[in-house]
């Protein structure tokens, strides 16, 4: 299944992420596709609200993986530093998104075939300063 809307300003990506998160049940994998700048980060942040998680989200650029408790917890990936596919799998992040929550990852072709079957791909197309569209695409099962 996939569904593409269109982003009129970053308030209306934190909203439509926000509803998002609220319909997640279980655990979920999502993939973020886009360029930098494209409004990932925002998305991750209304996702977060969504889930019930008040904190400050920031991207984990440096850190590569943040958690966050809410009303489910939310793991928050930025591949975007990984060299190499080895080093990625030395870092075993397929624990997490294999564990109870809300997985987001942004940079998500760095982990190659590693992602998930099962997982939510959101790709972000930067359109001009403020316009987005964005596509959501359901994968697997």
């Amino acid at each position: 299944m996939k569904e593409t809307i269109t982003s009129n300003s970053p308030e209306e990506t934190f909203s439509f992420a926000e509803e998002l998160g609220r319909k997640i049940s279980g655990f979920s994998v999502i993939a973020l596709y886009g360029d930098l700048g494209a409004g990932k980060t925002i998305f991750t942040k209304g996702l977060a609200r969504g889930l019930g998680i008040d904190e400050d989200i920031t991207s984990p650029t440096f850190s590569l993986m943040e958690s966050y408790e809410g009303d489910k917890p939310l793991h928050h990936f930025d591949l975007y530093r990984i060299e190499n596919l080895n080093e990625f799998e030395n870092l075993r992040f397929e624990e997490y998104w294999e564990s109870e929550g809300v997985s987001v990852i942004e940079w998500p072709e760095k982990a190659g075939d590693l992602l998930p079957e099962n997982r939510i791909n959101v790709f972000i197309e930067y359109i001009n300063e403020n316009m987005r569209e964005i596509t959501i695409e359901y994968t697997g099962n």
